[in-house]
């Protein structure tokens, strides 16, 4: 007779993970061989994400914007507002790249993240936290508590940018100077995003930002260590973005996908090419007005 297999408490796992303050990280320096259950996806969900389109098929190119010239040629401004028309209707997504976000500072901020995370553990935990009581934490799975079936492999820092950052001695010192020379740089092309996709709805050309759509930033620093069994674990499960838009920006490394007709597709990533994910919020904002031709996204 088989062995009853002893009750799985996952509450209790999430709980005693958490409390190391050392996020999947310090499993993988503690040697962890076998992936802890609570990272385990259920093999409905890893087959989902296998699901992807042929390669080549042209209604699963990822959308790629150049925005060289949208602030100063007309004629290429108009282009581009169609492009952004077009893949924020048939997508929700789209790739931009002349961004006008120095080579410099992406590297730098990339740089950065990485930096933090590879920290001893001792140093990271001084930032550890959860809620909103800091503007500057550092975590792993900021919804660990919220009931998802399988916890991401992931972990992350959180900055509050804008409209009040903290102060630059409130931050490690992997992040100083480049965070707040990043965050100024994105609300700058958040501002220019914000133009073209009001443009893109027909609207005056400041129409989103006099809205507030673009007052605040939250920068997340995401970073998904090498683990054991990684057909088993997933770095970011299947969401939507609560917000306006998301700037997201890749290493080299790859990995993001986003769905489209039910079909997973790889977001290429281009050295200097920047996502961007039209979120839930400005969707919502524009069904209650019907405005929703454009952002309905697949």
């Amino acid at each position: 007779m088989a062995a009853e297999e002893p009750t799985y408490d996952r509450l209790a796992e999430l709980i005693a993970f958490d409390e190391t303050k050392a996020g999947v990280k310090g499993l993988v320096d503690a040697g962890v061989t076998e992936l802890p259950r609570i990272f385990r996806t259920p093999p409905h969900l890893v087959d989902d994400r296998q699901s992807a389109p042929a390669a080549g098929d042209p209604d699963f190119i990822f959308p790629i914007i150049d925005l060289h010239g949208a602030a100063t040629d007309p004629e290429k401004r108009n282009q581009i507002v169609e492009q952004v028309r077009d893949a924020s209707a048939n997508w929700g997504f789209f790739e931009v790249v002349n961004h006008g976000i120095p080579t410099g500072v992406v590297e730098e901020m990339k740089a950065g993240v990485h930096r933090f995370h590879e920290l001893e553990v001792e140093q990271r935990k001084r930032f550890f936290g959860r809620g909103s009581e800091k503007k500057f934490v550092y975590n792993s799975n900021f919804d660990l508590f919220s009931g998802a079936p399988v916890t991401n492999w992931r972990d992350s820092t959180i900055y509050q940018a804008a409209p009040e950052p903290p102060e630059e001695s409130e931050l490690p010192e992997c992040y100083r100077g480049i965070m707040g020379e990043y965050s100024e740089e994105v609300m700058k092309l958040g501002h220019l995003l914000f133009q073209l996709l009001s443009e893109a709805l027909g609207l005056g050309s400041n129409h989103l930002t006099e809205m507030d759509c673009g007052k605040g930033l939250i920068v997340a620093g995401h970073y998904f260590p090498p683990f054991p069994q990684p057909e088993l674990a997933i770095g970011i499960s299947n969401h939507t973005d609560f917000d306006f838009i998301t700037v997201v920006l890749q290493d080299h490394v790859g990995g993001l996908q986003v769905l489209r007709r039910d079909q997973w597709v790889d977001v290429p990533p281009l050295p200097e090419g920047l996502v961007v994910n039209i979120g839930d919020m400005l969707q919502a904002r524009f069904f209650l007005n019907h405005h929703y031709s454009l952002l309905c996204s697949n």
